[in-house]
């Protein structure tokens, strides 16, 4: 095999891997729509061409595969110039830039076919091919400037570093001398901005997942707020307002002698009153977090029949108001949950000052779970509560203590308050 067969062999094989890195500039533009990765993806059609024309113009030695890549490398500097200013700044393709184009087509014609002259289309072709990549690379490095990233600095090298191998083909060796060389140097520079733009993509998709994580976040401590805002608006026009006129009817029927009726609108009070605490008690902004969770575990008891007890260790002392209202609601779901699904006699509550953190642990002796708890909307629930105050839950079986054998269900949550003993 001559050297014109293996340097066309050379060169198809850096198009074939040149059409790869089109094509996946093309699926990165289908998935994001974004204008400079099509940009991109013409240019790298091109550059395919552009070895298409060159490999041609070994073989025949033609000046119209020569002006062909004496054109198509205008255009492809023009594409590439394109996109990084797309990348940077934003541009937007206008008709009016058609003119650039047909300067390129103008001055090719006139290198090769007015001066005839094979160093002149050579240098000013390649000069402008460099400039460009040289530009790109530029781009990137200030582009990481604003968004820092390994990625913008593997793309920023590749792109300077390949700019300055585009000046090896006229100035440093004669056309189509050391085409092999080129070719393996191009190669390497190909997959290299394949991977730039690989780790590009995942880091832009991972900052737009933790900006959507941060929203998402965001919403949950405004709803949260606005649900509790409700609730105590709801509870406080319950028992101000509903509360009040049962009770006043109440002592009217009572005068009457209407004990019947009397009785009915007392069980009716009583409901209103219970609604009322369960929405937001009034005891837990009164009197504080530990006297609210008495109350809650002796409603429960006497409404449940289940056995409950509160247990607290460490320093007694008042949290702000955002801790002792997850603590309150943590507590009230578990209970819930108890009463809904575990089928349990005993549940205990513990709660555990340690310096500037709470420590939470709600166990039953029910029917417990087998393998990892199914969540649930009240699991989810108090887990975006948690979370909220930068706390964790940990759900799963009570394991076994003081002889008794283990099961049942446990919940544990560690809760940040904020501020140390």
């Amino acid at each position: 095999m001559d050297r014109t067969a293996v340097e066309c062999s050379a060169l198809g094989f850096q198009a074939v891997v040149t059409s790869l890195l089109a094509l996946a500039f093309y699926g990165l533009w289908q998935r994001q729509r974004r204008p400079y990765f099509l940009t991109w993806a013409l240019a790298w059609a091109l550059y395919v061409a552009r070895l298409g024309f060159i490999s041609a113009y070994l073989v025949h030695r033609d000046e119209a595969w020569l002006f062909a890549h004496q054109a198509v490398t205008g255009m492809t500097s023009l594409l590439m110039l394109g996109a990084a200013l797309q990348f940077a700044g934003g541009l937007a393709w206008r008709p009016r830039y058609l003119w650039l184009f047909a300067v390129t087509l103008a001055w090719a014609y006139v290198s090769i076919y007015v001066l005839h002259s094979m160093l002149v289309a050579g240098v000013t072709a390649t000069v402008l091919l460099s400039g460009v990549t040289l530009w790109t690379g530029f781009v990137f490095f200030r582009h990481r400037r604003h968004v820092p990233s390994t990625a913008t600095i593997l793309l920023g090298w590749t792109f300077v570093l390949w700019g300055l191998h585009h000046l090896d083909y006229p100035l440093l060796r004669r056309f189509g001398t050391g085409v092999l060389y080129g070719v393996f140097a191009d190669v390497l520079f190909i997959m290299a901005v394949a991977l730039g733009t690989l780790f590009l993509v995942l880091g832009d998709e991972r900052r737009k997942l933790a900006q959507r994580s941060a929203q998402l976040e965001q919403l949950t401590r405004l709803l949260l707020r606005t649900q509790e805002d409700e609730r105590r608006r709801i509870a406080r026009e319950l028992h101000d307002e509903a509360g009040q006129v049962l009770t006043a009817v109440k002592i009217e029927l009572d005068l009457d002698g209407r004990k019947e009726a009397s009785e009915m609108v007392g069980r009716a009070l009583a409901q209103v009153r219970d609604l009322s605490n369960l929405l937001r008690p009034t005891v837990l902004d009164d009197l504080g977090l530990l006297p609210a969770l008495r109350g809650l575990i002796e409603d429960f008891a006497r409404r449940s029949r289940i056995e409950a007890s509160l247990e607290t260790s460490g320093s007694a002392r008042s949290f702000p108001p955002d801790v002792e209202v997850v603590i309150y609601r943590v507590v009230q779901e578990a209970l819930t949950n108890v009463t809904r699904h575990a089928g349990a006699r005993r549940v205990s509550v513990g709660l555990d000052v340690e310096d500037a953190r709470v420590r939470l642990v709600v166990e039953d002796d029910g029917r417990g779970v087998e393998g990892e708890p199914t969540p649930h909307l009240g699991i989810l629930g108090m887990r975006e509560r948690i979370t909220e105050l930068g706390g964790t839950l940990v759900v799963g079986v009570r394991p076994a203590a003081d002889g008794a054998a283990a099961g049942g269900f446990r919940i544990e949550a560690v809760i940040p308050t904020g501020e140390a003993t």
